[in-house]
């Protein structure tokens, strides 16, 4: 594993200490943050995934989770339209040989990706990109808030930071001295191989899904969405496992809940964001981090916890990233043709 991803890995498990020693999440995040999702929903289940043996389980037409794996339930996905395909995130930096069997598996040797779509550029999201593309000789694809952290620029690191990297990752990294702490970073950049996406939520040779800005977890957070079926690909803007909670982390309990606030750069916008994903209108909503929600509840499931969140009295209270952003103002939504649940009427 690559070095980064050695102290991101430190960082996980330190974030688990401040839940449950210092237990801010009470008093940080919103109440609707907390609660479980509720509604008529389907889950795929653990004890389903294990009964097909597959490394990869189809929840949508063409559409594949790769995951959940580890402590952390990470998610990758693949999207095979029949002439192409495409890898959405890369996992840590220890995924990239599971990621590649799972395609192997389902594809067959030799058929590489037309690219690699990152959520965002967290090394849970992006560990194994750099692998991968190099492996496949393909572009990987970004919003372009991300790519100056993509491509290993530590000022934009320090001032994107959440709780945890202002706490831990970046006290540590200062710690290394320039030259190291340079050395460490160019590891896993992304440099030369890194494209911002498109405006106006195209992506270049994926039909039919376009990419739904949805900053707060970071700046240049995105979803991919396909507008046919409404299968939606939130990333972490929004999660179906507890992690905000310290029984829901220990506990892997699944569950909607917001990013983690001790990883996220701005939470007020995140709160706005999990409110655009709830007006997709979502029947699939499959996240970076748990096990996929789908069925006719599933909407309706989003939606109250979206209203839940927007109620909570203190969306930014306690010491989290809203009242310590910096940098440009996010905009909430920004995408291409898939329209808000207010434009389109009742459904």
């Amino acid at each position: 594993m690559q070095r980064i991803g050695v102290l991101a890995g430190v960082g996980s498990l330190a974030a688990v200490g401040i839940v449950l020693v210092a237990r801010l999440w009470r008093r940080g995040m919103p109440a609707g943050v907390r609660d479980r999702s509720d509604g008529t929903v389907d889950a795929v289940t653990r004890a389903s995934l294990r009964a097909t043996g597959r490394t990869a389980t189809e929840i949508a037409p063409g559409v594949y989770l790769l995951g959940p794996w580890g402590r952390t339930q990470t998610n990758a996905y693949l999207v095979d339209d029949g002439a192409s395909w495409t890898l959405i995130d890369a996992g840590w930096g220890s995924d990239g040989p599971r990621i590649q069997a799972a395609a192997r598996s389902l594809l067959g040797p030799g058929l590489d990706p037309s690219a690699i779509l990152l959520t965002h550029v967290h090394p849970d999201h992006a560990g194994s990109a750099r692998e991968l593309a190099a492996a496949w000789r393909c572009p990987v694809y970004t919003h372009p808030a991300e790519i100056p952290i993509a491509t290993g620029d530590f000022a934009a690191m320090e001032r994107y930071a959440g709780p945890l990297d202002r706490w831990l990752i970046l006290p540590l990294m200062r710690a290394m001295g320039r030259r190291r702490r340079e050395a460490v970073i160019a590891g896993s950049s992304l440099a030369g191989m890194v494209h911002p996406l498109g405006p106006g939520g195209a992506i270049p040779g994926v039909d039919g899904w376009e990419w739904i800005h949805t900053p707060g977890h970071t700046p240049g957070h995105v979803a991919y969405a396909r507008a046919r079926d409404r299968v939606v690909l939130s990333g972490d803007a929004i999660l179906t496992v507890e992690v905000n909670t310290w029984a829901g982390i220990l506990q892997q309990r699944q569950g909607l809940s917001g990013p983690p606030w001790y990883t996220t750069w701005d939470r007020q916008a995140a709160i706005a964001s999990i409110g655009a994903i709830a007006d997709l209108e979502p029947c699939v909503l499959a996240s970076g981090h748990g096990l996929p929600l789908a069925g006719p509840g599933t909407a309706a499931a989003v939606h109250a916890f979206a209203a839940r969140t927007m109620r909570s009295p203190h969306p930014a209270a306690g010491s989290g990233a809203a009242t310590r952003r910096r940098g440009p103002s996010a905009t909430v939504g920004a995408r291409g043709t898939i329209a808000r649940s207010s434009e389109r009427g009742a459904t």
